[in-house]
């Protein structure tokens, strides 16, 4: 075979083959729940995603019901119901933006614990950026929140939004 040709396949192989943040973010993974710096940390990575031309992709992880709060209220149906009401957030604001900023977004649902949540969406949405709100559990700065989670396992940057 051939220097050239040698070259050729050693570019095809590798062609195939996902890497991230090589031409700057393609994705970008915001993780919203309806607190205050879940918001915060989405118009970031709204802003983020305008500048750089990228997807902007709004994920919110509903909690997996429990065998003790399946006797009480009926979760899937309150964690629904917080979906639709985060979309419809995003869309009027997206609406209220329009002809301002373009953002090319998504929502996305997850099932599972926050952080086993965004870590699923960042991997299955190829994510090449988490953007995330600062923990407002006062328990979280000693246990460690999500975002300190997503730091440590760091296979992606990570932002978090006071």
């Amino acid at each position: 075979m051939t220097e050239q040709h040698e070259e050729r396949g050693e570019h095809e192989r590798h062609a195939h083959v996902f890497e991230r943040g090589t031409d700057g973010p393609k994705v970008i993974v915001a993780g919203v729940d309806g607190s205050d710096t879940s918001m915060r940390a989405a118009a970031y990575a709204g802003g983020l995603a305008r500048r750089q031309n990228s997807l902007l992709a709004l994920v919110y992880v509903q909690p997996v019901m429990t065998a003790g709060t399946a006797m009480g209220a009926p979760v899937a149906e309150v964690t629904d119901e917080i979906a639709e009401g985060l979309v419809r957030q995003i869309r009027e604001a997206a609406e209220r933006l329009k002809g301002i900023y373009e953002v090319r977004w998504e929502f996305h649902t997850f099932r599972g614990d926050p952080y086993g949540g965004l870590v699923r969406a960042a991997d299955e949405l190829r994510a090449d950026a988490v953007v995330v709100g600062a923990s407002e559990q006062a328990g979280h700065r000693i246990v460690g929140s999500v975002a300190v989670r997503l730091v440590k396992a760091g296979r992606w940057p990570v932002t978090v939004v006071p």
